[in-house]
């Protein structure tokens, strides 16, 4: 049984002002968003994790997309500096939560720009994103903070996708799963190819559970063959803004 916490923010009445950067703006329909955040939220509690709220930001459209503002690595929360300056007030909830928490708190300082979307932690090796929202000293202050941690972070160039974590993620036994032509793969271990945008976007849950978005069936499919359990969740006017379902909350692991 997870006893661990996962950090989730409420969408924003302004959500559907929220920043689309790679493909054209339609409308949201901000009601139904709120309706697929509480079944998000429960299936992270069905999964084991304990909900907790991140302050509201109401005057931030972008702000239900937690994950940018906050790395968790074991004991260690890295605030980050978003590429957005739009949404660096969304800091400081992020801030609270983390130290309500009572993990070890440190910052990216300018000139660094980081969102936490573009951070792969698959063991002790973090991939991240670096070229859209994420810049090289981001990524050199966030190499140095996770080395305290004993982590090996490599840099990802991108290719016309928001986030590394838009295109890559990693199943619960560390295989890659992406849309290859949207990353330089060199920069990358051998990877599982899909062909579905929402399939290359998942969460482990702990044991063999992981989150995906309902707009990806052939993908749930296929990770049910490979022996995982597929945790299946509609996220449609996320999707809507570029969101996928690790932008929607921050795991904290429990430390042992």
């Amino acid at each position: 049984m997870i006893t661990g916490a996962a950090l989730v923010r409420v969408p924003s009445s302004r959500l559907a002002d929220g920043i689309v950067t790679h493909i054209a703006r339609t409308p949201v329909d901000v009601e139904l968003a709120r309706r697929q955040h509480d079944d998000y939220r429960a299936a992270l509690d069905g999964a084991g994790w304990s909900v907790v709220d991140v302050a509201p930001a109401d005057d931030c459209p972008d702000s239900v997309f937690v994950e940018d503002t906050l790395v968790v690595c074991d004991d260690l929360a890295v605030l980050t500096r978003p590429g957005a300056k739009e949404r660096r007030p969304e800091i400081a909830g992020a801030r609270a939560a983390a130290e309500a928490l009572l993990l070890d708190v440190v910052e990216i300082r300018a000139p660094g720009t980081l969102d936490g979307g573009d951070v792969l932690q698959v063991g002790d090796r973090v991939y991240v994103g670096v070229g859209g929202r994420t810049n090289k000293e981001g990524f050199e202050q966030l190499q140095r903070h996770l080395a305290t941690r004993g982590r090996t972070a490599s840099p990802v160039a991108l290719h016309g996708v928001l986030h590394l974590k838009s295109a890559v993620t990693a199943l619960p036994d560390g295989t890659l799963v992406a849309l290859p032509n949207l990353v330089d793969i060199q920069a990358l271990p051998q990877l599982l190819p899909v062909e579905e945008e929402g399939g290359c976007h998942l969460v482990p849950l702990g044991d063999e559970r992981v989150l995906i978005a309902a707009s990806a069936p052939r993908t749930a499919d296929l990770i049910h063959q490979l022996g995982f359990a597929p945790v299946v969740v509609d996220i449609s006017e996320y999707e809507k803004l570029e969101g996928c379902v690790t932008c929607l909350s921050v795991l904290v692991p429990p430390i042992s």
